[in-house]
């Protein structure tokens, strides 16, 4: 690279970041060139003299995080990280894109080192920014800044501002005033099928100034104005601040800079060529990295290395440890120290107020636990109580006021369980899950900690009528991958649920309960602790006296039909075992001889739940039966709706009558 030896430091660097992410989109023969291009300059000044890490230990509590919102620019992210000395290796951007890499299409936690979560759909990563900003400010208050002193930064696209949930969470963020949240705007103006202007003219740096944020403007590859503008973000910690970067996707180009061409395709094995040519690079050379760029990025490093081990010296205090303890929890040690709630056989509650119950006893001893609804704390009862509320000013509360923000509450509350030392929870009506499904499967693939509530489960929302009342969506939840969700069916129950939402740790858990009361209900006694029971997904409630004929399955509010028509069978004679099923994942999980136990082959099977049938044939088999509800709901009372959909003892004995013959 002898004739790049008169370009400065500055230049080559961002010429090779540049180079290794065209380089790598075109060894894969896939990729988005356009961003990292108009975005490297933005990017460099960030990490060359702002971000605070250590490649050497990437996970230090204290270090900044930087978030790729538009994740499609992820070579952009991995070119960074390689040249900065994290365990990313020329080899690993050479296998962009391929089968186990680890250098996927876009960028994953927990599996390349350095990225702080999953982006991809566009607008989540400003929102897992706004938690992970906010998780720095409750733990700075509580700990002090000798202990937590980071800045979050991201870089997002024009598709981000567009997505709605990057609107929500920035609206949150600018009330809350979270002044050490940054966000550089990539703003090229351009989105796959052309200029911004066909869908896009509003003016997002009047909106964010609305919205309670410092905006700056910044020419993209102006680096002493970037280095201001950031200099200036960080002198305001008032207020989150977004540095309009103006660029030029596919910065460099000769034929596709400025074009949506850029955007989302190769180049082309000519046009990489010329496009190195025309930013100093030799276009025969591949993947090539000048010795001096290493010396360059790299040279820091053991400054980063002493900024983090004197962090770690000033953690040895008692305050440094029980910060450590609060980053690292033992769950198994905190579930036996909550005195889980119970009620007597036959009192009436809902499990929405049996969950404030044990919401009350699990946080009593889990600091983590953040609390919060989109305004809808007096309906389902998720609020830590006496915990107060986190404002601008009041970071210790112990509850979040989201506001009418489904979609920030639960990328929000992804941002705050992968930064740490929280577990949030996020609650709404369960019919409101449609909103909130894109955080629910990030957080599911991501293997976070956050624990969803889900009230007002069922038709039996009554009056409010079918547009609150969730039909499929039990069923659809189920559906997610790493996902527990748990449908309790009394107090016990729900106290199980949460004690299995406490223990699962790296994963997320959703917890669907009643808007109406349900008794409290009697178990065998053989069963031991029946708030551990939920943890094997399924059990049997009430073993058969007579000859077992019938096995009745049911979850949730539908429990106590089960138990009912189980006593009026067996005084005619019929054997009915009543099995709870809690959550059909966990039962799942369990060994084929602890479920052939609870479900013996060859007994007939009825299936009992407020919801889609669709699903169920899996546990009642071909020659079973369901009941359930496959149409929308309608506006009237509960008792009026049980009666109508067949929610009733009577109509659970009809149908075990019917398909015993």
């Amino acid at each position: 690279m002898s004739a790049q030896s008169q370009i400065s430091p500055d230049l080559l660097t961002i010429a090779t970041i540049k180079g290794l992410a065209i380089d790598a989109i075109q060894a894969a023969n896939s990729g988005h060139p356009g961003m990292p291009l108009g975005m490297a300059d933005a990017a460099y000044v960030l990490w060359q003299d702002f971000l605070r890490f250590d490649p050497a230990a990437p996970n230090w509590p204290d270090r900044d995080r930087f978030v790729l919102s538009a994740g499609h620019g992820s070579t952009l992210q991995y070119a960074l990280l390689h040249l900065y000395g994290y365990d990313v290796s020329i080899d690993d951007l050479k296998q962009f894109r391929q089968l186990h890499s680890k250098t996927p299409g876009h960028p994953e936690f927990g599996h390349t080192v350095g990225v702080e979560t999953t982006t991809g759909p566009l607008g989540q990563g400003i929102a897992n920014a706004v938690g992970m900003a906010l998780a720095e400010e409750r733990l700075r208050a509580e700990f002090g800044a000798e202990h937590v002193d980071h800045w979050t930064y991201t870089i997002a696209g024009d598709g981000c501002f567009m997505e709605g949930v990057a609107s929500e969470a920035s609206s949150l963020a600018g009330h809350l005033g979270l002044g050490r949240l940054i966000v550089l705007y990539d703003s090229n103006h351009i989105t796959i099928d052309g200029r911004t202007e066909l869908t896009f003219t509003e003016d997002v740096a009047a909106r964010y100034a609305a919205y309670k944020w410092q905006v700056l403007n910044v020419e993209g590859t102006d680096l002493p104005a970037i280095r201001e503008a950031l200099t200036a973000a960080k002198a305001d910690t008032t207020r989150p601040t977004l540095i309009v970067c103006d660029t030029v996707i596919g910065r460099g180009s000769p034929k596709l800079a400025g074009s949506h061409k850029a955007h989302g395709a190769p180049f082309g094995v000519d046009e990489v060529a010329a496009t190195k040519t025309n930013i100093g690079l030799n276009p025969q050379e591949f993947f090539a990295v000048d010795p001096s760029v290493y010396a360059h990025t790299r040279g820091n490093n053991a400054a980063r290395a002493d900024l983090r081990q004197d962090w770690e010296k000033r953690a040895l205090s008692a305050k440094g440890q029980s910060l450590v303890q609060r980053l690292n929890p033992d769950l198994p040690t905190l579930a036996a120290q909550v005195a889980w709630p119970k009620q007597d056989v036959g009192a009436q509650l809902s499990t929405r107020k049996g969950g404030e119950k044990v919401m009350a006893a699990v946080g009593a001893v889990v600091p983590q636990l953040l609390g919060g609804s989109a305004d809808l704390g007096h309906s389902t009862f998720t609020e830590i109580t006496g915990g107060g509320h986190v404002q601008n000013g009041n970071w210790l509360g112990r509850n979040m006021h989201w506001g009418i923000r489904e979609h920030a509450m639960g990328s929000v509350s992804n941002g705050l369980a992968a930064h740490g030392g929280h577990i949030p929870i996020a609650s709404t009506f369960l019919v409101f899950h449609d909103y909130m499904r894109p955080a629910n499967r990030l957080a599911a693939l991501m293997g976070l900690q956050v624990i969803t509530v889900y009230t007002h489960d069922s038709i039996f929302v009554g009056e409010d009528g079918p547009t609150h009342q969730p039909i499929e969506t039990i069923m659809a939840m189920r559906l997610i991958p790493n996902t527990v969700v748990l449908r309790p069916a009394d107090l016990a129950e729900t106290a199980g649920a949460w004690r299995v939402a406490l223990l699962r740790g790296k994963a997320p858990t959703i917890l669907a309960l009643t808007r109406q009361n349900l008794p409290e209900l009697a178990r065998e006694p053989a069963l031991g602790d029946s708030v551990v029971a939920v943890e094997r997904g399924g059990y049997v409630l009430r073993q058969e006296k007579a000859a077992l004929k019938l096995v009745i399955l049911a979850t949730g509010s539908e429990v106590h039909l089960a138990l009912g028509a189980q006593e009026q069978l067996e005084a005619e004679g019929v054997g009915v075992r009543v099995v709870s099923l809690p959550s059909l994942e966990l039962f799942e999980a369990q060994s084929a001889e602890y479920r052939k136990s609870v479900l013996p082959k060859g007994i007939a099977r009825l299936s009992v739940e407020a919801g889609t049938t669709r699903g169920w044939e899996r546990f009642v088999g071909e020659d079973g039966a369901s009941i359930g509800i496959d149409t929308f709901g309608a506006s009237a009372p509960d008792k009026v709706l049980a009666k109508l959909f067949g929610f009733t003892t009577e109509n659970v004995i009809a149908k075990a009558r019917a398909l015993l013959g």
